[in-house]
C-alpha cells in the first residue's frame, strides 16, 4: 500500500492545485424551497453539481474527490426523504458509472455499508470492481459514514491486528485502518451552503486541510464557484506548523497537473 505523508509527523508538499478536494455538498433543500420544489428535487438536482465536480476536477488536474453523500446521522431524517435518497444512489450509480469508467475516474465508497439493503451492497462492489483499474481520478463517495465511527473502527482493526501489543501504538498504526487510507489527506475542504461546521466528517483526515466556506448552495455551485475556491486555496500559507520565515527557503512545489479535457 502506498504511503502518503501524515500532516501531523511529515511536512506534504504544499502545491498550487490541491491534490485531494473533499467537499460537504449542502443546501439541497434549500435551493428546492427556493425553487418552490419537492426537497428531492434539489438532491435531484444536487447530482448535475457532481458531476459538474468530477469534471472539474479531471480538467484541473486533481488527484482524489471526496464527497459526503450520506453521513450515519442522515438516518434521522423523515423516512420517505431516506428511501428516496437511497433509490437516487441507485439509480446514480446505474447511469454514471460507465461514463466515470469512460473517462479514468476510479469509484470508492466508504461508510458503513451493512445497513443499506443487500441489492444496493452489491451495485456498489460492482460499480468498485468495474473502475478499479483507473486512475485519472480517484472518486469517493462517503455513505453512512461518520469520522467518529471511522477512527472508532481503525482502532478495532489495529488491535485486532496485533491484539498481544498492549498500548504501544502510534498514529502510523492505525492510519492505514483508515477509511481513506488509500489517498493522502484532503489539501482543500468545501462546504457550500453557508452552514460552517464539518459535521462529522474526516476527523482525522481534515487535521491540517484548508477549510473553505461558501454560501453558494450545492445545486448552483458551478465551475466559477469550484475556481473561486481554488483561487482562495492558493492564497492560503500552508505551514504545517512552522514559521512563515521558514517556508521562504522551503523548495518550491512541484508544478500543477496539466489539463485533462473530460466528456463526464
Amino acid at each position: 500500500m502506498q504511503r502518503f505523508a501524515s500532516s501531523t509527523r511529515d511536512v506534504p508538499p504544499a502545491l498550487a492545485v490541491p491534490r485531494h478536494v473533499a467537499i460537504i455538498m449542502d443546501g439541497n433543500g434549500r435551493w428546492a424551497k427556493k425553487h418552490l420544489l419537492p426537497r428531492f428535487a434539489g438532491h435531484r438536482q444536487g447530482v448535475r453539481t457532481v458531476r459538474t465536480m468530477v469534471r472539474c476536477c479531471l480538467e484541473r488536474g486533481i488527484e482524489y474527490l471526496t464527497l459526503f453523500a450520506f453521513s450515519s446521522e442522515n438516518w434521522r431524517r423523515p423516512q420517505d426523504e431516506v428511501s428516496l435518497l437511497m433509490q437516487l444512489f441507485v439509480r446514480v450509480l446505474k447511469e454514471e458509472v460507465r461514463k466515470l469508467d469512460r473517462n479514468g475516474v476510479r469509484l470508492r465508497v466508504i461508510g458503513d455499508l451493512t445497513r443499506f439493503e443487500p441489492d444496493l451492497q452489491a451495485l456498489i462492489d460492482a460499480s468498485e470492481q468495474r473502475t478499479a483499474a483507473n486512475s485519472r481520478l480517484v472518486l469517493t463517495i462517503a455513505a453512512n459514514y461518520g469520522g467518529r465511527w471511522d477512527i472508532l473502527q481503525a482502532v478495532k482493526r489495529m488491535q485486532m491486528e496485533d491484539p498481544g501489543r498492549g498500548d504501544d501504538w502510534d498514529e502510523g498504526d492505525l492510519t492505514p485502518h483508515l477509511a481513506m487510507s488509500y489517498a493522502p489527506e484532503p489539501d482543500l475542504f468545501i462546504r457550500t451552503g453557508g452552514e460552517q461546521r464539518v459535521s462529522n466528517f474526516l476527523l482525522w483526515q481534515l487535521a491540517y486541510s484548508e477549510l473553505y466556506f461558501t454560501d453558494v448552495l450545492w445545486p448552483e455551485f458551478d465551475a466559477d464557484a469550484f475556481d473561486a475556491a481554488l483561487a482562495w486555496y492558493r492564497q492560503r500559507e500552508r505551514r504545517f506548523g512552522r514559521t512563515s520565515e521558514q517556508l521562504l527557503g522551503a523548495p518550491p512545489a512541484a508544478p500543477p497537473a496539466t489539463d485533462q479535457r473530460a466528456d463526464a
